[in-house]
């Protein structure tokens, strides 16, 4: 629970420093609106039955809800986050949940071309480094580049989402598992489905890719989507690299995020270390979403942070590091030998009152209380017995380096600040 509650701190910090302000929308959203944003596919969970009869399902993610709030409200701008749970009827694995908390920043408004999904990204580059998981990298690509792709491969206008469905599974799949799929399911030609398994093999740093798109004779700038996409992820990349935010990035055509919803850029973080636990933070640009709900257009984009695989790669590595995972911020255990509880409390209280953070424990063995601070990982004991108590003194133990010393009753607590 220290380490949940330490990046909660640390997540919201980063949002807040980015203007953003809290906001917590409805847990509970409409079935048929949420059909309607993800499809069949989503596999929702739980339908519930309000007190009035209507249908409803638990939250499926924060974005949707976010786009009514916008709505409901008639705003035009907000930069917002969110931290909640939210439902998947999905098979519990590693890094796959039914319930879990999504961490969301979002920026809804009219800006600038690209200003704002500059911010989101960035956003995403510090949540990464604060949260020090280690090795990461964030693919990139841009909805209109991808049905460019598709429009120059030959794909119908009618099938481009199916097929981008497809291509999504890239990432789990060979492609030619894909292109079975496209040719046996999505009912393209093997020629068509050859084509697009030429380009969205391409991948690389973001100006090596974006230089071979626009060079000439590129098929690209055939297309007036890809051409406008080619142009604003120029500005994007050229804006990250003056805030040193391109060395994650990768620029990838086969990532095609599986929500309908998105209409400009999309990116999604990836764990590059042993613990496979899927991608840790996605998102993207939603231009028409909030018209959906209210007929008035309002730009948004935004990420999502998945906590929980960022906890099972904490969780691992401290394994890797023989680190016990502390479940409490207990700084020190007042370990009383006996069962003198007025002692524990004349030891404990000026811990607390210079906001150190320490528990009590009685027990005439010495061992109870040792192995209870190795289980719950507190770092010092202050240790008295019968001796100390006649002595007027206690021992402070560290327990990782297993040293002892003795100090007085008037010293005790300055000597632990110093040392914690």
């Amino acid at each position: 629970m220290a380490i949940r509650e330490q990046a909660f701190s640390t997540i919201a910090s980063v949002f807040k420093m980015h203007g953003a302000e809290a906001l917590d929308t409805p847990v509970f959203e409409l079935k048929e609106t949420l059909m309607g944003k993800y499809g069949e596919d989503s596999k929702l969970i739980y339908d519930l039955a309000d007190q009035g009869g209507e249908l409803c399902s638990l939250r499926y993610d924060l974005t949707v809800p976010f786009a009514r709030h916008l709505a409901m409200n008639n705003l035009s701008a907000m930069t917002r986050y969110q931290i909640s749970k939210v439902y998947r009827r999905d098979n519990p694995s590693k890094g796959r949940y039914r319930e879990f908390y999504q961490c969301d920043f979002d920026i809804a408004g009219q800006y600038e071309p690209m200003l704002a999904d500059f911010e989101v990204i960035v956003v995403l580059n510090q949540l990464l480094d604060k949260l020090d998981i280690g090795t990461y990298e964030i693919k990139f690509n841009h909805r209109k580049l991808l049905d460019g792709m598709l429009d120059i491969c030959g794909v119908p206008a009618e099938k481009f989402r199916t097929v981008c469905s497809s291509i999504d599974k890239l990432d789990k799949q060979t492609f030619e598992q894909v292109k079975k799929e496209l040719v046996e399911e999505k009912g393209l030609s093997v020629e068509t489905a050859d084509r697009i398994g030429a380009i969205v093999k391409k991948r690389g740093s973001p100006f090596e890719i974006l230089t071979e798109l626009k060079a000439e004779g590129s098929k690209f700038l055939e297309n007036s989507g890809s051409v406008a996409a080619l142009g604003e992820l120029d500005i994007l990349f050229q804006a990250l690299k003056e805030a040193n935010c391109l060395d994650n990035l990768v620029f990838d055509l086969s990532l095609a995020r599986g929500l309908d919803y998105y209409t400009g850029v999309i990116y999604e973080a990836v764990f590059k270390g042993t613990t496979q636990v899927g991608s840790i933070a996605a998102g993207g640009r939603y231009d028409n979403l909030v018209g959906m709900f209210s007929g008035k257009q309002v730009p948004a984009v935004g990420v999502s942070l998945g906590i929980e695989r960022v906890f099972a790669i904490k969780e691992q590595q401290a394994k890797d590091r023989n680190q016990v995972v502390r479940a409490t911020d207990t700084q020190v255990l007042v370990s009383i030998l006996g069962k003198d509880v007025i002692s524990a409390s004349k030891l404990v209280t000026p811990l607390w009152n210079a906001n150190i953070s320490a528990k009590m424990k009685v027990s005439k063995r010495v061992m109870d209380h040792i192995t209870f601070a190795k289980q719950k990982g507190i770092p010092w004991m202050v240790l008295v017995g019968e001796s100390e108590l006649a002595s007027g003194v206690v021992k402070l133990k560290n327990i990782e380096l297993n040293e002892e010393i003795t100090v007085s009753r008037e010293d005790y607590v300055e000597e632990l600040r110093k040392r914690l």
